[in-house]
């Protein structure tokens, strides 16, 4: 068996959806699961669409697209050379 054909990523989006449904529902009844309040979910939709847009602008003025460290603004863990 191939590494890449081994773990969670692997799996069709069909079977992950409902592995994690799964954990999703275990994690409410055991009351641990994460409760969003209506704050946190417009403060994360907003940073959604801040990084969707800045993606989208990059794209058409002909830019390289960030990695991930950069869309959120958080400092890149390789240095610059």
């Amino acid at each position: 068996m191939a590494k890449e054909d081994r773990g969670f990523a692997s799996m069709d989006r069909a079977k992950q959806r409902e592995i994690a449904s799964k954990g999703g529902k275990a994690a409410h009844q055991k009351g641990t699961a994460h409760e969003w309040t209506s704050e946190e979910a417009r403060e994360a939709g907003r940073k959604g669409g801040m990084a969707s847009h800045r993606r989208k602008q990059q794209q058409q003025e002909g830019g390289e697209q960030p990695n991930e460290t950069e869309s959120t603004g958080e400092a890149s863990a390789t240095p610059e050379v």
